[in-house]
């Protein structure tokens, strides 16, 4: 019988499967992200979609080239449910797999993973370290530049932003939002 862990249990999930500092606190970071746009979008389920933010990239620091293909098969290994292994894989649509992603819950995982690092790069540019001073129009500068934080695809971003049929200034600043509304101690 397939399972829902808490986000603790997610945690430690990860950590079994990434040692990065980075990963683990990209894993933060996204489930804490989720966490927010659920208290507008699906209150009920806050806990699931910050599950499914912790546990996204799962298979990557150990499977890079076979991001979201691996990950599926080690889901199923931990007997987690079959909603969180659509979620957690959908995000990689387009890029490694064909599951679209569908539920809005999805579609803003999609949206937001590339655009966390992006505001993450930003903000650790300014004087202050930190997306608490941060605004719209710093990001949007970096977001032209395709040279600042080659890694981050704005193409999935901006993709993103249209699935979600939001203005792609709405999503940034929302994130920007959901970034510091996470706990100080993420260095963000």
């Amino acid at each position: 019988m397939s399972f829902v862990p808490s986000v603790d249990e997610a945690r430690e999930m990860l950590k079994k499967f990434n040692e990065d500092e980075f990963h683990l606190k990209h894993g933060e970071i996204v489930s804490g992200v989720m966490g927010y746009f659920a208290k507008e979008h699906d209150p009920e389920n806050e806990d699931f979609w910050r599950v499914v933010g912790m546990l996204h990239d799962l298979d990557f620091e150990q499977y890079p080239d076979q991001h979201c293909i691996k990950q599926q098969e080690l889901m199923k290994d931990l007997d987690l449910d079959e909603r969180i292994i659509h979620s957690t894989c959908s995000h990689g649509y387009g890029l490694t797999v064909d599951i679209k992603p569908e539920h809005i819950m999805e579609k803003i995982l999609f949206a937001t993973d590339e655009l966390t690092g992006l505001i993450g790069a930003v903000a650790i540019m300014r004087p202050s370290k930190s997306v608490d001073d941060l605004e719209l129009k710093s990001v949007k500068k970096k977001f032209k530049n395709l040279n600042f934080a080659a890694g981050c695809s704005r193409e999935v971003i901006q993709q993103g932003a249209e699935m979600l049929g939001w203005e792609l200034d709405d999503l940034i600043s929302q994130t920007i939002l959901a970034m510091r509304s996470l706990n100080p101690e993420l260095g963000i």
